[in-house]
């Protein structure tokens, strides 16, 4: 008689993983990409939409404008980047783990944070501009492509910079010192020998920084005016075809997830037409400068990370100033947080309620399938890996245009609850928490739980008592990750909320957008101080370094 399969533990793991990705992944997709396909005025199959959306002036602009902001960010990033990883990894700069700190915050700050300081800063009635046109130096308002490219260069410069000091705490310092004897030195040696050593990790961070450029809905909505983006034309396209077949809004939506596929691919093509690899016999070490060069080396370090924290700087001073409407007031108070606290309590709670409960379910289906990944050598495992990797190249706004799409009718009807935003936190931040238990796991040796296998214990019992507990501090790093960036999403929760949905960051949005800075401040304040105070504790719990957030 033949023995029926009975599927183990980590069978069911991996079952349950597939059915993530097709539900929350696959479905919601598929009916962007079918719509896109559907004619609204006869509902029938056709490329009605593609020709409209590339053959009028208005859509084709729009294309131009994101690649003009997504490459001029990106090439911001990477000469803000470069030369403060450079210096703070080579050179001894004092101050550099509060240099490094700073820049992490400002990395995982609500990214629409910095455009609306900008607005306070250099807007129309900005008090910069003010100051600077009372002294006859009279610019113009920061809005526009400017203003855009302004915030994602010192929103996104710490992807390069982080990933940029691991790739050069890797070079071996053989190869820049037979390049010194052959009489390259400076930047002649930093450009032949360094930079290309280091090109993965530096075109790594230039990726993340180009796909989150394009990706980024709050900083253009805010700070863009009427400088149209994709992320921007497909909200309002999708909210103006609300009773219709949105067609057009998923057009855009495909284009969006195409174009940030073709960057990956482009990156990794790159990247793989050349060895980088070294003996990393000596590594580099560091260098005391001394006069003008120490000087610059730190002017140069402490400028960047103040630029970027500046922003967040001028959100907390704002949230204590006095407030009436839109007008600000000499002197200072508590109005802003008073006007919080007794209008919005219940955005403040959605905002955690919403992270903490998606974060939960990360952090459980995170590490079961990192386990998976990293220690089942099967082909299901090995299919599973890239398909958990969609979120990375799939837009927020277009998520939540998907979900909306997927779960607003039988059998799914979630449209308008907490639900449907709790599982787009899950599935957007899934991946953190899956690459970082997988990441912990290469470090682990499988023996250890083979050993209490050996000894009778069923497999999912070995992993909770043997590998679980070494596996804390990546777990930590992703929960961390997952909740800070969940709590400040904006992208994908401003096209699923209804009114008693609301959270925190849409608030802060809706509050620039009426000119109602003070309480924009002090719920940005909040925020900051929730994303900060959670950086300091993965740093206590899990005593990672502050490369592991990447």
């Amino acid at each position: 008689m033949k023995q029926r399969y009975k599927p183990n533990f980590w069978s069911l793991i991996t079952i349950l993983g597939y059915v993530i990705v097709g539900l929350l992944l696959i479905y919601p997709l598929f009916n962007i990409f079918k719509y896109s396909f559907i004619d609204k005025e006869t509902g029938m199959l056709s490329f009605t939409n593609y020709v409209e959306f590339f053959s009028k002036p208005y859509y084709r602009k729009t294309i131009w404008n994101t690649l003009v902001v997504s490459f001029g960010g990106t090439l911001g990033a990477l000469l803000l980047g470069i030369p403060l990883a450079f210096f703070t990894s080579r050179y001894r700069i004092k101050g550099s783990a509060l240099l490094s700190t700073l820049a992490i915050l400002s990395l995982i700050s609500p990214p629409f944070i910095g455009a609306y300081s900008w607005i306070i800063m250099l807007g129309r009635n900005g008090f910069l501009r003010n100051f600077l046109i009372s002294i006859g130096i009279n610019i113009p308002p920061i809005y526009g492509p400017f203003g855009i490219i302004l915030a994602f260069t010192l929103e996104y410069y710490p992807f390069v910079y982080l990933l940029t000091v691991g790739g050069l705490s890797t070079v071996d310092r053989s190869l820049e010192e037979a390049a010194e004897n052959l009489g390259a030195r400076g930047f002649r040696k930093f450009f032949a020998i360094t930079l290309p050593l280091v090109l993965p990790s530096v075109s790594a961070g230039a990726l993340i920084s180009f796909m989150q450029s394009i990706a980024n809905f709050g900083t253009p909505m805010i700070i863009g005016g009427n400088y149209n983006v994709l992320s921007t034309i497909a909200y309002n396209l999708f909210t103006s075809e609300v009773n219709e077949v949105p067609g057009l809004a998923s057009t855009v939506s495909i284009f969006m997830i195409l174009c940030s596929a073709l960057v990956i691919f482009l990156q990794q093509y790159t990247v793989s037409r050349r060895k980088y690899s070294s003996m990393l016999i000596n590594k580099p070490i560091m260098k005391k400068l001394s006069g003008i060069r120490n000087v610059l080396a730190h002017a140069i370090c402490y400028i960047i990370v103040f630029l970027s924290t500046l922003p967040l700087t001028i959100v907390v001073v704002f949230s204590f100033r006095k407030t009436k409407g839109p007008v600000f007031h000499p002197g200072f108070s508590f109005d802003s947080y008073l006007k919080v606290f007794h209008d919005v309590p219940k955005t403040i709670t959605n905002s955690l309620v919403f992270s903490i409960t998606s974060v939960v379910l990360i952090v459980v289906v995170g590490t079961l399938l990192g386990f998976v990944l990293a220690r089942r050598r099967t082909t299901t495992a090995r299919i599973l890996d890239p398909l958990l990797m969609i979120p990375y190249i799939v837009p927020g706004t277009v998520l939540g245009i998907g979900f909306l799409m997927a779960f607003n009718k039988k059998p799914f009807y979630l449209a308008g609850t907490g639900l449907i935003i709790i599982l787009t936190y899950f599935i957007r931040r899934l991946p953190y928490s899956v690459r970082s238990s997988a990441s912990i796991l290469k470090q682990i040796d499988p023996s250890l739980e083979e050993a209490g296998i050996n000894l009778g214990a069923p497999p999912a019992k070995a992993f909770r008592k043997v590998t679980l507990p070494l596996m804390v501090p990546g777990i930590v790093s992703g929960a961390i990750m997952s909740w800070v960036t969940a709590i400040n999403e904006l992208s994908s929760s401003i096209i699923l909320y209804v009114g008693h949905t609301m959270t925190m960051p849409i608030r802060v949005y809706l509050s620039v957008l009426d000119g109602y800075f003070g309480p924009a401040s002090a719920l940005s304040t909040i925020l900051l101080a929730a994303t900060g105070l959670s950086l300091y504790l993965a740093n206590r719990i899990s005593k990672l370094g502050n490369e592991s957030f990447i």
